[in-house]
């Protein structure tokens, strides 16, 4: 497809079928067809091939190699085009205004430089042009195919007829020598040149657009070990029935949604929750599919398969997302599907008028009605969205920002609010320890440090590192003991290299009631831990956990030879550019929102430290993109700022999907934009990079229509030949990519 009037063509089509409903998608290039049995699924693609274009099913999620084909195949044409274009210009312009240079045969020299340009590099817009003349109907095509062949058709026959004895070249004028004609070649090479460069970002843009569907589908494991007849069996995900329970290793990933019959471990749930800790799961504890077994060895029994998955539900709801995008170009094919046959009909009527009303000579009327078409050729309209895109994305790479696709900069201008991931987006996605709190005489770092130093669980990495960080020294450890979902204990050594010589001179040794070198029972943990080992827990260590909770922290308590010694509060840290950014958001003047699956109160107390104007907590990840839906039903246009697999829908269901780097690579295919940059100063940074680019595009388009509005009839006047109206589209595409490339100097720091 070439245009939103293909997407059209084809839908109209395959929804004549009995029972369908199709809808076409131009930017993902995908037909979804409701209402038709899958043996009849042939039925459909013979549809679309008899309507001109071709089609194909997609088995499995996996797409055809046909769009990177024709990105290739785009690329070799403009390469070819670029190459003979610029020296068949050069050597087009010197020989025609320069006499004195020209030699015997100069002009088929030219013409024969100028054929595989206007023929096999422009053969896309042709081969459009033609199918578009057998359906009855037209589109940007048609007048890009029209103008190439006319300027080529014009040169070719001036030099076979010559002209007739005393005109000249500039009917009246009389500026330009005998030959100069021939300069048409030029137009029709440059023409072919600067439009196959548009159509080749487009359809990099519109590729790139697709891959999220593929992206999620290889997240769930293509085999599985199941339990048969007391056998492990390896099969393949497809031959894994509901109610089967299957083996998962440590290090492999869940194959399906399940509820957990044997064993105990660690399940990373990042890739669908976002949440950075692992979660700790045994028998009776549901784990999704898609997620990472870290630990233990599980055996699971399925629950859920195929598509009931929760993971083959947020593929469905971004693919929905997906299919009801739009792109700003399709405001021009719109026009162009009116304008182009209003352009063919006055360049008819210029004929004619010429012929009949005017008793001009046939040279004097073709040349007039040629100058029509030429000129009316929709070059800048073609340019207007392709170039500033370019250039707005060579602009953002710069700046950290990645601009997909036409779609991001539509949006861009007309969202009001800002959704903000919490994990990964505006905190590091990594715990840190941000506290220590000794509740009697022992310090408790140093022994929760040695019993957590050899675990790769979130929380005990941060207090280990913690330890570091505070110059404390390793103590012997040994019987250590992880206990799944409260915590760890085992026997330390006191004494030795206690204190790193780094801040010793600031630090002082803790005073304890313990011995030196005799071990003693450390545990590390939450309430059930401690009370699993008799040790009591203090009101005020009580109160000490709900404050953390609140604060949207963690705390885990130590105990030391079965008393309390205190508590150590993680958290996973806001970034510290994360205030600024949403301050600067709210400059933009748009209502910023927290988005977490958190609790409401460490929601609200991450939310009033980074400044948004509002907080929606306890979200699951499915009901991320229905929260984007109930925003929008509410008359918000809304952006959508992530990084997980659970935000992939709420990503491509948002008006503006903006990923973070660290994110997925199902999240970075699902969003508009893709933040490259670590500081979150680049969200406003991005959002005003798409509206700038936006508003040149709008310019561009302006311009392109002011200039056939105003050329039109000039040239339908006889006021303007072919020669001049070939310079006049050109420097019509001039101005566009000139105003387009004012966006190198763009700065986001000057709005």
């Amino acid at each position: 497809m070439t245009c939103a009037a293909c997407a059209a063509r084809i839908e109209k089509r395959l929804n004549k079928l009995d029972g369908v409903r199709a809808t076409v998608n131009y930017a993902t290039e995908r037909a979804i067809v409701l209402g038709l049995p899958p043996d009849k699924a042939p039925d459909a693609v013979a549809v679309v091939e008899a309507a001109g274009y071709g089609a194909s099913e997609v088995v499995d999620g996996e797409e055809s190699e046909g769009h990177a084909d024709r990105v290739k195949m785009l690329w070799k044409r403009l390469l070819v085009a670029a190459l003979l274009t610029v020296p068949l210009g050069d050597v087009a312009i010197v020989l025609a205004l320069a006499p004195q240079m020209r030699f015997p045969g100069w002009e088929w020299v030219l013409i024969v430089c100028s054929l595989p340009v206007v023929f096999w590099c422009a053969w896309p817009f042709h081969k459009a042009a033609w199918r578009n003349l057998r359906h009855g109907s037209t589109s940007m095509d048609t007048l890009v195919s029209l103008g190439i062949l006319a300027a080529f058709t014009w040169s070719v026959a001036s030099t076979v007829l010559g002209s007739p004895p005393g005109e000249t070249r500039w009917f009246g004028y009389g500026l330009a020598p005998a030959g100069a004609d021939t300069l048409y070649l030029e137009v029709a090479s440059a023409v072919t040149t600067f439009l196959l460069a548009g159509r080749y970002v487009e359809a990099r843009s519109k590729r790139a657009a697709r891959g999220v569907l593929s992206a999620l589908g290889r997240l769930a494991p293509t085999s599985v070990c199941v339990i048969r007849g007391g056998h492990e069996v390896v099969v393949p995900i497809g031959d894994l029935a509901k109610g089967e329970r299957f083996l998962v290793r440590p290090g492999e990933s869940v194959a399906t949604d399940g509820v957990v019959v044997v064993g105990a471990s660690a399940i990373d749930t990042s890739m669908m929750t976002g949440e950075p800790v692992p979660r700790e799961v045994g028998e009776g504890d549901a784990v999704l599919g898609g997620t990472l077994n870290t630990t233990g060895a599980l055996i699971v029994e399925a629950t859920k398969i195929g598509a009931h998955t929760q993971l083959a539900q947020l593929a469905t709801l971004a693919e929905q997302a997906q299919a009801r995008k739009a792109a700003v170009q399709t405001l021009v094919d719109k026009v162009v599907s009116v304008f182009v046959p209003v352009v063919l009909g006055l360049a008819l009527v210029t004929l004619l008028g010429w012929l009949f009303v005017a008793q001009a000579g046939p040279r004097q009327a073709f040349s007039a009605a040629l100058s029509v078409l030429i000129i009316a050729c929709p070059c800048a309209l073609g340019l207007a969205t392709p170039t500033a895109l370019m250039v707005g994305v060579g602009r953002g790479g710069q700046l950290g920002i990645l601009i997909k696709g036409p779609d991001a900069l539509e949006a861009s201008g007309k969202i009001d609010t800002v959704v903000l991931d919490k994990t990964g987006t505006l905190t590091t996605g990594t715990m840190a320890l941000e506290r220590v709190v000794a509740l009697g005489d022992i310090d408790p770092l140093p022994y929760a440090a040695a019993v957590e130093r050899h675990s790769e669980h979130p929380i005990a990495l941060a207090v280990a590192t913690g330890a570091v960080d505070a110059g404390l020294g390793e103590w012997a450890v040994h019987d250590v003991k992880a206990v799944p979902g409260q915590g760890a204990v085992g026997l330390v050594t006191p004494g030795g290299n206690r204190w790193r010589d780094r801040d010793a001179s600031t630090r002082t040794e803790p005073t304890s009631n313990l011995p030196d070198g005799e071990d003693v029972r450390v545990a590390v943990g939450n309430t059930g831990l401690m009370a699993t080992e008799g040790v009591e827990v203090s009101p005020e260590a009580s109160r000490l956990l709900d404050e953390a909770a609140e604060a949207g922290r963690t705390a885990v308590l130590v105990a030391v030879d079965g008393r309390l010694a205190g508590a150590l509060v993680v958290s996973d840290r806001l970034k510290d550019s994360a205030p600024d950014a949403v301050a600067r958001l709210r400059g933009l003047g748009l209502r910023t929102v927290l988005l977490t699956g958190d609790r409401q109160r460490a929601a609200d107390a991450i939310g009033a430290e980074v400044g948004v104007d509002e907080v929606i907590a306890e979200v699951l990840p499915t009901e991320k993109a229905a929260v984007i839906e109930r925003l929008q039903a509410s008359g918000r246009r809304v952006a959508m700022v992530g990084d997980g697999i659970n935000d992939a829908a709420a990503l491509a269901t948002a008006n503006l999907g903006l990923a973070v780097l660290s994110g997925t690579d199902v999240a970075l295919k699902s969003a508009d934009v893709i933040l490259l940059r670590r500081t979150l100063d680049v969200i406003p940074d991005a959002i005003v990079l798409a509206r700038r680019t936006l508003r040149t595009i709008q310019g561009n388009l302006v311009w392109a229509f002011a200039y056939n509005i105003a050329a039109i009839p000039l040239a339908a006047a006889g006021l303007l030949n072919p020669l001049i109206s070939g310079f006049a589209m050109s420097l019509s595409s001039v101005f566009v990519v000139s105003n387009s490339m004012r966006l190198r100097r763009f700065d986001p720091s000057k709005r």
